[in-house]
């Protein structure tokens, strides 16, 4: 049966599926890796152990699948995520440095104080901020001038994940990215779809660093079969959060999916038109149909699914997921207690990278329930403050949001975000979209599927939630949000200046 390996390289871990032809996952495989926190602020990975975990989980992918007739290898990636290695070793010269990580802050300071805000945003569609991989390569050639040295020679390689894990399927080969990761690396422009010399410049990156950038639906290289245990050529790449707008069938203007991984991201296909951002949001390259370029708005919520696992794993009030579903079901409000958990700072639409988490209303009556319900209810408020800003910056009235990701499968955070959005909220069966998107775009540069309408035929029906929420109660619980927001803010502001 025609089938297709897709490898989703996420924050926390790598995840394997072999597709099938009539949407059946016929393999999976799943491992997490180490998360390495050198200073308050700073998240680093091991370059090394996520080629080793993901080349793991491939190959147990593919021989769970048996004789399945796998024709193509797709990848989705976390995107702002930047390694450097040795062109001629293939060994990594520092830890990948995370998007999560916010070493550069007083680096993106300097960049809006010195007038660069607007120029950047007219040319790449982003903010600046730490999030982008941009400065984080400014910061690891700065750091090292052995580095800068090397790198100016043409000995060192930069890319995302998605170039990282290509560079070792391929042997060593290829060197490529696709338009989605290269927009999201504060140096391409995304009207000329090229990297731009103006802000190599300013960043200090070496044009020669960089990848080769190829539509997402196409031929990037060939996995050689030293590396999997079977030659395949590789023929769709994304960044995970386009790859989840294509995979929830998102690929024409108007229509939005919101996936909830340790972030919560909000994409909105504007199609061929570029809409700029009043409101705090990101202008992005996405996927069309056959998987060309097309533009999106974004909006990125740094902390969502990672709040669960920091009740679980920092505070022990849960030993998994699932139980913060009955927990939020055993109050009836949330008596007035709210996380915001900018453990990283705050993204979309506040972009305060100073700003970090906190709970408050607490009282005496206060428990775990109160902190897992909070957790969940923050993923609904802040994807409410995205959408509202992304429908007055693109006059689409969104009537439907699509949901994906972990966090996706906790039916009561999904009644509760269709209240606190008012809109249809539409859970598919198969909640791994980001995934499924990359073995679309693989898929149909193979000839898996015929047409992009073809790959979404054989999917299950989705579960819908409706609002029951009154207007009253929306607003009165927005609003305590809002000041929740202020208040964490306005704290970050008070130690800035302490």
């Amino acid at each position: 049966m025609p089938s297709v390996l897709t490898i989703d390289q996420g924050t926390t871990g790598s995840t394997a599926l072999v597709l099938s032809d009539d949407g059946r996952i016929l393999g999976r495989a799943y491992s997490e890796f180490t998360q390495h926190y050198p200073r308050p602020g700073w998240v680093e990975h091991d370059a090394a152990e996520i080629w080793d975990v993901t080349r793991a989980v491939a190959a147990e992918a593919l021989v769970a699948a048996g004789d399945a007739d796998v024709r193509a290898l797709g990848i989705t990636n976390q995107r702002e995520t930047i390694v450097v290695w040795d062109r001629q070793t293939g060994e990594p010269v520092h830890r990948a440095i995370v998007w999560q990580d916010r070493r550069t802050a007083a680096m993106c300071r300097r960049l809006i104080d010195d007038g660069h805000e607007a120029d950047i945003r007219r040319r790449t569609g982003l903010v600046i901020d730490p999030y982008f991989s941009g400065t984080k390569l400014t910061w690891l050639l700065e750091s090292d001038p052995a580095l800068r040295s090397r790198a100016e020679a043409g000995e060192l390689a930069a890319g995302t994940i998605d170039s990282w894990l290509v560079h070792r399927l391929s042997g060593g080969w290829a060197h490529v990215t696709d338009p989605t990761n290269a927009s999201r690396t504060l140096l391409y422009d995304i009207d000329a779809q090229a990297w731009d010399d103006d802000l190599l410049s300013l960043f200090g990156v070496p044009r020669a660093m960089l990848p080769e950038v190829r539509p997402s639906s196409g031929e990037f290289a060939v996995c050689e079969g030293g590396a999997l245990g079977v030659e395949l050529p590789i023929l769709g790449i994304a960044g995970d959060q386009q790859s989840a707008l294509f995979g929830q069938g998102c690929w024409h203007p108007g229509l939005a999916k919101q996936t909830f991984g340790t972030g919560a991201f909000l994409l909105l296909n504007t199609g061929s038109e570029r809409v700029e951002s009043k409101r705090g949001l990101l202008t992005t390259v996405a996927c069309g149909p056959r998987g060309e370029a097309a533009y999106a708005l974004e909006g990125s919520v740094f902390i969502a699914g990672a709040a669960v696992q920091w009740l679980r794993d920092e505070l022990k009030l849960i030993t998994s997921a699932a139980e913060t579903q009955e927990l939020a079901r055993s109050l009836s409000s949330n008596e007035g207690v709210y996380l915001v958990p900018a453990f990283v700072g705050l993204g979309a639409p506040h972009w305060n990278a100073e700003a970090r988490g906190a709970i408050l209303g607490l009282t005496r009556g206060a428990g775990r329930a109160h902190f897992a319900r909070a957790a969940l209810e923050a993923m609904a408020y802040a994807t409410s403050e995205v959408l509202d800003a992304m429908v007055a910056d693109s006059g689409i009235d969104a009537r439907e949001l699509r949901v994906d990701g972990g966090a996706a499968m906790n039916d009561w955070m999904l009644e509760f975000l269709a209240g606190i959005v008012d809109c249809t909220v539409r859970r598919p069966a198969l909640v791994e979209t980001t995934a499924l998107g990359a073995a679309g775009l693989a898929g149909l540069a193979a000839g898996v599927w015929r047409d992009a309408d073809h790959f979404l035929e054989s999917r299950a029906e989705p579960t819908i939630f409706q609002s029951t929420m009154s207007v009253d109660e929306r607003r009165s619980l927005m609003d305590g949000w809002r000041r929740a927001v202020r208040a964490v803010q306005s704290f970050a502001g008070a130690e800035a200046t302490s």
